[in-house]
């Protein structure tokens, strides 16, 4: 079998928020009903901070206390140590793995003994001292001071896993010196996903990094702006602020901006502005940065549209053009058949006045010819050479 070397912890590591000792609830894997707390104390017993808090010099020594409390019913032997503390990619406090050799301020951190031996419901008020190298940089070093137990298991493949089940309380110490406030947006990427409704905009989703490339422990305002070609269209939002981000430590964080034209080509501007971590002051407070993108938001439903608004404008123009030819059709059929008819209408009123006509005509040559006879034979002859 091969030994795994793994973490678990068995109750978040007490910060801000942290109150005097109160039973810690066992991970899965731990020993049943192993409970066990860590508290900032005095010589006395726990005084109620919320986390190892100083402020020293170069050089500076000091000596505190930590309570540590059995809360089980059976005695618990507990490892204690120091470590150094980083900011995961999701923004949390984390101490190295118990395996991992401390550089910062867990390396100043000394107790009086490592190994403690508690017996059940009981407590220990464990002195340490906290020496500041004289080349250590000014600005805010973070760390915390855990009680682990050491336990083993076997995991789904029969390896035997070594656990170190960790409680701890934080350690917040700041070095006299220049401060230099200072969080970078780094890593952009932008991605727009336009929406069906071709009367909606679509939503424009920035993922990005934020550093503190300076020294001292910050939170920070997140805010992504878009707009397109001569700024139209802009718009913008401020996103929940980000959890505390010790000073090299870096998260990623993805705000998204709805409601926004599909402009063909956006420009999309990320920013971070830098706060305090609670009632710390700043003097001067640290300038914000930012990163810019261009991104191509095609209006393809605005387009298939305006595509479908042309085709039924064409369709209809075309219907309205062929009514057109028809009744042109129509009416030239219509003019040419009245044509027709009026055509022959006339040749049948020319027919009808000129037979009754010639009729009359023949009439009148009989009648002047039976006139001219009777006319003749009334007339007496004359005599040759006989005088009147």
């Amino acid at each position: 079998m091969r030994l795994l070397a793994a973490i678990a912890t068995g109750l978040a590591l007490l910060g801000a928020a942290l109150a005097p000792p109160t039973p810690t609830p066992p991970a899965p894997s731990a020993p049943a009903a192993a409970t066990w707390g860590v508290a900032p104390s005095s010589a006395k017993g726990p005084n109620g901070r919320p986390a190892f808090t100083y402020k020293l010099d170069p050089g500076a020594t000091l000596t505190d206390y930590v309570a540590v409390t059995n809360h089980s019913a059976r005695p618990l032997t507990l490892n204690l140590y120091a470590s150094d503390a980083f900011t995961t990619a999701q923004g949390g406090f984390d101490l190295l793995a118990g395996g991992q050799q401390p550089t910062d301020v867990g390396a100043w951190v000394r107790f009086t003994q490592r190994t403690l031996i508690i017996p059940s419901t009981s407590r220990l008020d464990i002195p340490f001292t906290l020496t500041v190298p004289d080349n250590a940089t000014p600005g805010d070093h973070a760390g915390g001071i855990v009680a682990s137990l050491a336990a083993t298991s076997t995991d789904a493949h029969g390896n035997q896993v070594a656990v170190d089940h960790r409680v701890g309380a934080r350690i917040y110490l700041r070095v006299t010196g220049e401060l230099r406030p200072a969080l970078a947006v780094e890593d952009l990427r932008v991605r727009h996903s336009g929406s069906l409704n071709p009367f909606g905009g679509g939503t424009l989703t920035a993922t990005f990094t934020v550093r503190n490339t300076g020294n001292v422990r910050l939170t920070g305002q997140p805010s992504l702006a878009a707009a397109g070609p001569f700024g139209l269209g802009g718009r913008s939002v401020d996103a929940a602020a980000l959890p505390e981000i010790l000073p090299g430590g870096e998260l990623t964080t993805t705000v998204r901006l709805s409601d926004v034209p599909p402009l063909f080509r956006l420009t999309a501007n990320a920013t971070v502005t830098p706060a305090a971590v609670g009632d710390q002051v700043l003097d001067p407070p640290p300038q914000g940065d930012a990163a810019r993108m261009t991104v191509w938001a095609l209006p393809w439903p605005q387009l298939v549209l305006l595509a479908l608004l042309a085709l039924v404008g064409w369709a209809l123009i075309a219907a309205r053009r062929r009514r057109a030819r028809q009744i042109a059709r129509v009416v030239a059929a219509a003019r040419e058949e009245g044509r027709t008819e009026a055509s022959r209408e006339a040749e049948r009123n020319t027919a009808g006045r000129n037979t009754p006509a010639l009729s009359t005509a023949s009439g009148d040559a009989d009648a002047t010819s039976h006139a001219v006879t009777t006319r003749h034979d009334a007339t007496p002859p004359r005599r040759l050479g006989s005088n009147q």
